[in-house]
């Protein structure tokens, strides 16, 4: 019997998946951290090769049982990158002694969205830390929006929402702008009171900024004037990447599925945004994922195999 492994790979763990070409699974696991980019290939090659290992032996098959193989993890984006993943797993398995035939890395995104979806067209919008959108078109191209990052992107995160927030804290503790009760709030969760303790935590203490994100979406929520406003502007930034993808995809009945805890909890921020997209997008139908990620990895998987036959 042949089986098909997918992993969903992050910076805390790695998800790992075998099934057989019908996508039922036969075991699922978990590893260590999988971003390269951070940990090394060598580290992250140990983590792969132990669950692969966990799912032969727990079905009593072999390496070559194993026809296809993806992982999908952070930072491989880049092909150049997700190449270097690729090289250094396969001189992993060499050195073990071990064929490997068919691995190949992908981004998280996009495995996320071939989950989304059976791997059929639709897109999917990642609004959680960060923020990006994929999507897929009848076609089978792929389309990005956004995802460049916190210097010059990531509009409508819960990066940016806390941001903004701690901008706006760190103008009143100045005295250039006016009062928000995010001051206070951000004082008796943070202990942050002064402006040299915000510049410390923020400079040094390595703050996380997207940590103040649900503050500043509950101020909002009790119409403080700032926070009101913040939230106001980043919905309009989120509508402006669909808008952006709408044009990319121009299909009849537009299908997007929401990842990330911005905007998939039940928060004032996300309903503002679900109601302005209905409002403004009648043709958007917003959807569960049919699948996880490391189940859009398995499909890929299948796909990749098809594409070497």
């Amino acid at each position: 019997m042949s089986y098909l492994i997918g992993m969903d790979g992050g910076g805390t763990k790695t998800k790992c998946v075998i099934t057989d070409f019908e996508y039922n699974v036969q075991h699922e696991c978990t590893g260590g951290p999988s971003t390269f980019l951070i940990n090394g290939t060598e580290t992250v090659s140990e983590t792969l090769y132990k669950l692969i290992t966990e799912c032969k032996e727990k079905l009593s098959i072999g390496f070559s049982d194993i026809k296809s193989i993806v992982l999908g993890t952070t930072g491989a984006g880049r092909r150049s990158d997700a190449e270097r993943m690729e090289n250094a797993f396969k001189l992993y398995c060499d050195n073990k002694g071990v064929e490997l035939k068919n691995f190949s890395v992908e981004s998280d995104a996009r495995i996320a969205l071939e989950g989304a979806f059976s791997g059929k067209p639709g897109s999917i919008f990642i609004a959680g830390t960060g923020s990006i959108m994929f999507g897929k078109d009848i076609e089978g191209e792929i389309h990005r929006v956004g995802g460049f990052g916190r210097f010059i992107g990531d509009e409508g995160s819960g990066y940016m929402l806390g941001k903004l927030g701690l901008t706006a804290v760190a103008k009143e503790l100045d005295g250039r702008g006016i009062s928000t009760m995010l001051t206070k709030m951000i004082a008796a969760q943070f202990g942050i009171t002064e402006a040299p303790q915000l510049i410390i935590e923020i400079y040094k203490n390595n703050f996380d900024i997207a940590s103040v994100a649900p503050l500043v979406i509950e101020a909002a929520e009790k119409e403080d004037e700032i926070c009101s406003e913040i939230v106001d502007h980043e919905v309009e930034e989120l509508v402006l990447h669909i808008r952006a993808m709408k044009e990319k995809i121009t299909e009849k009945r537009f299908y997007l599925s929401l990842i990330g805890g911005t905007i998939t909890t039940d928060n004032y921020y996300a309903r503002l945004f679900k109601e302005k997209v209905f409002k403004l997008f009648p043709d958007v139908f917003i959807k569960d994922a049919d699948y996880p990620p490391e189940l859009g990895a398995v499909i890929m998987a299948k796909k990749k195999l098809h594409v070497v036959e």
